[in-house]
């Protein structure tokens, strides 16, 4: 239910000089966000009469959840704020920025995208100082930093991207009814992850449920798999030259993860239906043993959004919870999480594009979301209270605990590759090709690229 917009003493001041009241969902002043900053930022940026304007990808529910934060933003500086969505986002910012007819800024899925225009001088450089803003108070920052990152025109490195929401990846979701009846406790290492796996079996069970289908992009919940073991066998430098093919495909490193998923998925006892099934089975479908009595499998790994197939009514933290994907113990790369997210960037700079990546900053345009539920976010300086339920909450701590983060790899690959070779040969793989053989098919696809 909408609370009538009750203003602060720096809103009112706003309002006083010319900035509309309206409508917010929460109302200023009251609740566990940080208001603090919020009010000093009201106090002191003044854009009544200018218009903003931005584009993304969110629709429906997730239009409605962001217009929701932006009006936050609209109380705060009088200014008018324009968001449109779209489920063609990639093909119609560039279109725009190419027409000269760009949003002030854009939100992109994908920071391939935003490196590419970055290089052909369709996005403005963030202020400086963002930077060391990111660095200081973002998990993980320097990860954060390095993801906005991209070359100019010029060649030169610039910051263009501030992250907002994320997604992640290195979970591993299970029936605490099923551990608890069996007296299984959450393993902590991946060393400990391996062992639970055997003991499943020991005790005439099926650790695992796996399924790669995607109809034409079948294969892609292997990669994840393939590139969390990455995180958590190498450092990220090594992840990063991976993606880049600065280490090539078929090198030592990239196989020995390949094989690290391999150990889970390619031994049938360990897999529903094993592997065959796995490489069949609708990712969509795949989570559906963690709910039947007995359980038929006992663990699933998969990101954040895997709740919206389970079955209807399933109540997360009661029916089925999940716990951090490990990290090898003796590799002491401390808690890597692999993930998604989504970027603000400057597509036409106005004083108003720059205002709102200053609100971005803000603790509040981040808790704003997080109370209204499917929101994550790596800003450390949010308040985990604000988020709209237990396991979310959970999830913002997993970030919030991580050393390092790195965006999917398939993703920041080139398409035929990351959604092309790499898809396709891990189902190769799990189905029996050799992880050698598998690598240096994909490099090979790389190099006649070039």
């Amino acid at each position: 239910m909408k609370s009538r917009f009750y203003a602060s003493a720096a809103v009112l001041a706003l309002v006083a000089s010319g900035a509309t009241a309206q409508d917010l969902i929460f109302a200023p002043g009251e609740g566990a966000f940080t208001w603090d900053s919020y009010n000093a930022f009201a106090e002191s940026v003044d854009l009544s009469g200018q218009t903003i304007e931005i584009t993304g990808p969110w629709t429906g529910n997730e239009r409605e959840k962001v217009d929701n934060v932006l009006a936050y933003f609209e109380a705060a500086t009088g200014a008018t704020v324009n968001y449109s969505g779209s489920d063609s986002f990639e093909q119609d910012i560039v279109i725009s920025t190419r027409a000269g007819s760009a949003p002030n800024l854009a939100v992109f899925p994908q920071p391939g995208l935003a490196a590419d225009m970055a290089a052909q001088g369709l996005l403005t450089p963030l202020a400086e100082g963002t930077a060391d803003f990111v660095r200081e108070n973002y998990a993980a920052g320097q990860s954060w930093v390095d993801l906005g990152t991209y070359a100019d025109p010029d060649g030169n490195d610039q910051l263009y991207g501030l992250f907002y929401r994320v997604d992640l990846k290195s979970l591993v979701w299970y029936s605490p009814d099923a551990f608890d009846e069996m007296g299984y406790d959450i393993p902590e290492t991946m060393e400990e992850l391996k062992a639970l796996t055997e003991q499943i079996v020991e005790d005439g069970g099926t650790p695992w449920c796996i399924g790669l289908g995607s109809g034409a992009a079948t294969g892609w919940p292997a990669t994840d798999w393939v590139e969390d073991m990455m995180l958590r066998l190498h450092e990220p430098e090594v992840y990063d030259d991976w993606v880049t093919n600065d280490l090539p495909f078929d090198d030592p490193a990239v196989i020995e993860a390949i094989d690290a998923f391999g150990w889970f998925v390619r031994n049938d006892d360990f897999v529903q239906g094993g592997a065959e099934a796995a490489a069949t089975t609708d990712f969509r479908d795949s989570p559906a043993g963690l709910f039947q009595i007995p359980p038929s499998c006992y663990m699933h790994r998969q990101a954040s959004f895997i709740p919206a197939f389970f079955p209807e009514g399933t109540e997360v933290g009661q029916d089925v919870d999940f716990f951090y994907f490990p990290a090898f113990e003796e590799r002491d790369l401390g808690r890597p999480v692999l993930g998604a997210g989504t970027l603000f960037a400057i597509t036409n700079p106005s004083e108003g594009a720059e205002a709102m990546i200053e609100f971005l900053k803000l603790p509040i345009a981040h808790e704003l979301w997080m109370a209204q539920a499917g929101f994550l976010t790596a800003h450390a300086g949010v308040n985990l209270e604000t988020y709209a339920s237990d396991s979310e909450r959970a999830q913002g701590e997993i970030l919030a605990d991580a050393t390092t983060f790195r965006f999917d790899a398939s993703d920041l690959m080139p398409g035929e590759i990351g959604a092309g070779a790499f898809w396709t040969g891990m189902v190769d793989f799990v189905t029996g090709a050799d992880a050698d053989d598998v690598a240096r098919a994909i490099q090979s696809r790389w190099d006649a690229m070039r």
